[in-house]
């Protein structure tokens, strides 16, 4: 179908200000995107020595701890109680070796996956590195998972190691340890002292083991990275990433992220996501930059000293955090030094304009939000530094990856076809082939299969395409709302509602209506101070209309103090749909909760 196009006429922020100190990397988009070629961007990175293949822990430590930035900080590491512990690429070298040694002594090798199960503490990093360099997988999970979330994930995931505190392992492991048979290693890495064969001390091991290692020859097709993302009813699916990914992880710090040898790089994602592994991690370590780690939740004003404190030059947050801030009576430019802060990404959901131009006006510096997902493994469609920005707007594709709208012309034969015209709606694809495309979700190859159709692999969102090539994200296929003949994104609407200024976040839902097909539904939440009335519903109401139409405005308004959100920050707004229907909630694992 055709679309509308924006419901505001959101101004386009220009390209990066000329107070830059450096200039992007990308300065000419098209020249680049139409020259690119991944065979060359290999040929930046420096593969095993001996040409032995192309494995992330080298590219991302070694590399640089046997050159001229073997001294230079790799990582700090910042605890929640305001200790401060400091990481140079020589020390991650000798520290990941240790723990890739302790893995050859347990008998861990090739492809065997090594889960970690802890907050944002060295010890997750370290085996992250240590795990890629034995070319063991490694897996992630949220430490806030409950007990049944990480044994779903343990088992499907055929752990053999997981790494993990005394606490957690007692909490929401030792109870299910004979279900897991498989799991044959648990290293804790807060106790002295062994607890049993099969439970063991991790700094312990780590003292005795050699700070020499040497990567065994590494496949670019090896798996490095199983990342697990919950279904929308089934169980949730281990998307299987290879150490060829990190290609996409080098050139979107390049091209996307801009980064610069003496960039202090702040990603707040947590490993558990994927972009806390894809940027948290891989990405500012293959460039040699400064990565910045906060042990600590969310807290706006440590989160503002952070930033002041630590002199972030690049930062790399979600949807989420954005609006918490949105929020807050703060004037962040007044109360913090913030002026080394040059380039401000999101990621998780796609940015409502509103918030793109709040961080022009407050924070100095308009918000670039990109677009990507688990099984692409890293960022696909961004809002360059080099180009304007058009706040809603997922921006253009990265050099390297040819995406499209496409739309189904037979269900029967599988085919579709490529939208031509701009501005017409239909589902966000990609050209399978890019670097870190998801090899496979484990031991589930029919689902996998069922991702790609005609030569193009179907994301699952729908979009549409300008006249310019920028991307405008409309909405998950499942959450498109068909009502009097209409077709509806929540993103649209949701937007719509947080112009008031009543409003700090919404979703919007379809409800099943036997003359119209579905009306809108919104849940909101409202900003501190302003309380819920019948009065301000109306009000909403009548707003959302004059800007919507009565077609599209939502027809119901239901306040909501807090709204559902995976632990990345998405609101769940097939969770809302589930409880507002009384339908079966499926797979809540992600869940955030007050945990």
């Amino acid at each position: 179908m055709k679309a509308k196009g924006s419901t505001v006429n959101w101004k386009p922020i220009k390209k990066f200000p000329n107070t830059w100190t450096v200039k992007p990397n990308l300065l000419d988009y098209d020249k680049t995107y139409a020259t690119f070629s991944w065979e060359e961007v290999r040929r930046e990175l420096d593969g095993l020595p001996g040409g032995k293949g192309l494995n992330i822990a080298h590219e991302a430590i070694d590399r640089h701890a046997t050159g001229p930035r073997r001294d230079h900080l790799a990582i700090r590491w910042l605890s929640r109680e305001g200790s401060v512990l400091d990481f140079t690429y020589g020390d991650l070298r000798e520290q990941s070796n240790r723990f890739a040694n302790v893995l050859r002594g347990l008998g861990v090798g090739k492809g065997d996956r090594v889960f970690v199960l802890a907050g944002r503490i060295p010890s997750l990093y370290i085996a992250a590195l240590g795990s890629l360099k034995n070319t063991s997988v490694f897996c992630p999970l949220f430490s806030a998972f409950g007990p049944e979330p990480v044994f779903q994930r343990l088992s499907r995931g055929d752990a053999k190691v997981l790494v993990t505190t005394e606490r957690l392992y007692r909490q929401k492991v030792a109870d299910m340890r004979e279900r897991l048979p498989q799991l044959q290693h648990v290293l804790l890495v807060d106790i002295d002292e062994d607890i049993d064969p099969g439970t063991w001390s991790l700094p312990k091991r780590l003292k005795e083991a050699a700070t020499e290692f040497t990567i065994p020859p590494t496949d670019p097709e090896d798996m490095a990275l199983l990342h697990f993302t919950s279904g929308t009813t089934g169980m949730p699916k281990g998307a299987i990433h290879v150490h060829e990914a990190v290609l996409t992880h080098y050139v979107t710090g390049k091209y996307v992220l801009d980064f610069h040898p003496e960039d202090i790089f702040w990603c707040t994602a947590d490993p558990g996501w994927v972009t806390g592994t894809s940027y948290g991690i891989i990405a500012p370590l293959v460039h040699g930059i400064t990565n910045l780690i906060d042990e600590a939740d969310f807290d706006a004003t440590r989160w503002y000293r952070i930033l002041e404190e630590q002199r972030v030059t690049v930062w790399y947050t979600a949807p989420t955090a954005i609006r918490r801030l949105m929020r807050l009576e703060i004037e962040p430019r007044r109360q913090y030094d913030l002026s080394h802060l040059r380039l401000i990404h999101s990621v998780g959901e796609p940015l409502n304009p509103e918030a793109v131009v709040w961080g022009e006006q407050v924070l100095g510096l308009p918000i670039h939000d990109n677009w990507w997902q688990t099984e692409t493994g890293g960022i696909m469609i961004a809002n360059f530094p080099s180009m304007e920005i058009r706040p809603g707007s997922m921006g253009r594709p990265l050099p390297g990856i040819e995406a499209a709208i496409v739309r189904r012309v037979n269900e029967d034969k599988d085919e579709v076809e490529v939208v031509k015209e701009p501005n017409v709606e239909g589902e966000l694809a990609l050209k399978p082939g890019w670097p870190s495309m998801f090899r496979g979700y484990l031991h589930e190859e029919k689902r996998y299969q069922k991702c790609f159709v005609g030569g193009w692999y179907l994301t699952g969102d729908l979009a549409r395409r300008d006249e310019d090539g920028y991307f405008w994200f409309v909405g998950r296929a499942d959450d498109i709302i068909k009502t009097s003949g209409h077709m509806v994104g929540p993103f649209e609407v949701e937007s719509v509602l947080m112009e008031h200024p009543a409003v700090a976040e919404a979703a919007v839902i379809g409800k099943p209506e036997p003359l119209i097909g579905e009306l809108v539904k919104a849940f909101v939440s409202l900003k501190p101070g302003i309380e819920p009335s019948e009065k301000l519903r109306l009000e909403l109401l009548g707003f959302a209309r004059s800007r919507l139409g009565s077609a599209v405005a939502p027809k119901e308004i239901e306040f909501q103090a807090n709204l559902p959100r995976t632990r990345s920050g998405k609101i769940m707004r097939r969770l809302l749909k589930a409880r507002e229907l009384g339908l079966p909630e499926g797979d809540i694992s992600a869940l955030e909760t007050s945990e």
